[in-house]
């Protein structure tokens, strides 16, 4: 039977006229894509959450949508509206606070440390060295930038309006997610089988599953962080508790912990003789900072079944790479790629084996999906 001959000049104008409408798609959609993503993100992450409200308080979906979006308006909205215009409304007192660290003078090393072994005589050196000279050269240098730090807040200040519209638009986005979040799994699930079959769907389960893990395993542990660090410094009464809290917050989802705002806090009122309640936030500073060995891989594990490492490096690579919301999509792209491989390096043993990861991850994927289990259970 002879075969049809290929048009290739028909095809390749076919191919170029799809890949200009997906590229004019994009260019359209460009200044809600980031919204889009986010909102996405969001409502994978705290879909139990608003199934549970629906069960448990209203047993409808509207009243449950409106709370859900109330929720996200105060995460989303209230603390940064609070953060900027406590920096606006204290920029003097900042400026101030930067410039009399800077002009402290750092105490002569201790009799004690000289005698140390081995490390003693280069602490007392570099200690000496820092006493001498380290203060006198870089407060000249360094006090500039206390009045360039808080002029750069307040032009950041500036877009404030475009800033609360875009979360405005995520969460209306948002609302439109939670209203129709089972049509819109279904809507992804057909569209991942359609594109590579059964590992099609369960790349698009996995990628649900590894942002529910970084929501719990990382953005859970470093309000759980920030909250206790905070606690501390408010307890302490460290001056800006709720703006050094914000910044304990971002970094502790950058995954550099709360210990560059704690530690610093501490040995600061050591050096100013307030021994009490230093020790106090001393008691706050050590569970704050060991907290997420414990509390993250516990997390972590209950949203997806994935190496810790692999979600770690996903979300530092992320981070560096797109800022705030790579730390959700670089463990999403680097789960996705790793049960990839991992099925293709499978096929050689069982090369009949369906086209699924493994028999745990694809009986988990298939229980523990958000949309459709639930829909399920609320009909019921």
């Amino acid at each position: 039977m002879p075969q049809p001959e290929t048009d290739i000049t028909r095809t390749t104008l076919a191919v170029l006229f799809i890949g200009g409408l997906i590229a004019a798609s994009f260019w359209v959609m460009q200044p809600f894509l980031p919204a889009i993503v986010w909102a996405i993100t969001l409502v994978i992450a705290t879909w139990p959450l608003m199934t549970w409200v629906q069960r448990h308080v209203v047993r409808r979906r509207g009243p449950a949508v409106l709370i859900m979006c109330l929720l996200l308006l105060l995460v989303l909205i209230v603390p940064f509206w609070l953060a900027v215009t406590t920096v606006i409304a204290n920029m003097d007192e900042i400026a101030a606070l930067v410039r009399t660290i800077l002009s402290l003078r750092i105490p002569p090393p201790p009799d004690w440390l000289a005698n140390v072994p081995l490390v003693g005589a280069p602490l007392t050196q570099g200690w000496a060295r820092l006493t001498s000279a380290g203060a006198r050269e870089l407060a000249p240098l360094l006090s500039p930038y206390a009045g360039e730090v808080t002029r750069w807040f307040a032009s950041a200040a500036g877009s404030l309006g475009s800033v609360i519209l875009q979360l405005l638009l995520i969460v209306a986005i948002a609302a439109v997610l939670y209203a129709n979040g089972e049509k819109a799994a279904t809507i992804a699930l057909r569209f991942g089988r359609r594109l590579s079959g059964d590992r099609g769907e369960m790349v698009i389960r996995l990628a649900g599953q590894a942002i529910r893990a970084v929501a719990l395993g990382v953005v859970v542990t470093a309000i759980a962080q920030s909250a206790l660090g905070g606690i501390g410094l408010a307890v302490a009464g460290v001056p800006f508790a709720p703006l050094l809290s914000a910044l304990m917050f971002l970094l502790c989802l950058a995954q550099v912990g709360p210990a560059l705002v704690l530690i610093p806090a501490v040995v600061w009122m050591y050096f100013v003789g307030d021994t009490v309640w230093a020790t106090v936030l001393l008691a706050f500073t050590v569970p704050a900072m060991t907290l997420d060995n414990v509390l993250r891989p516990i997390l972590i594990r209950k949203g997806a079944d994935l190496p810790l490492l692999l979600i770690l490096a996903g979300v530092i690579g992320g981070l560096i790479a797109s800022g705030l919301l790579g730390i959700f999509l670089g463990p999403t792209v680097l789960a996705v790629c790793y049960t990839l491989l991992g099925a293709w390096i499978s096929e050689v043993d069982d090369p009949e084996r369906p086209a699924i990861v493994s028999d745990s991850i694809s009986t988990e994927a298939g229980s523990s999906d958000p949309m459709l289990q639930d829909h399920a259970a609320l009909d019921s």
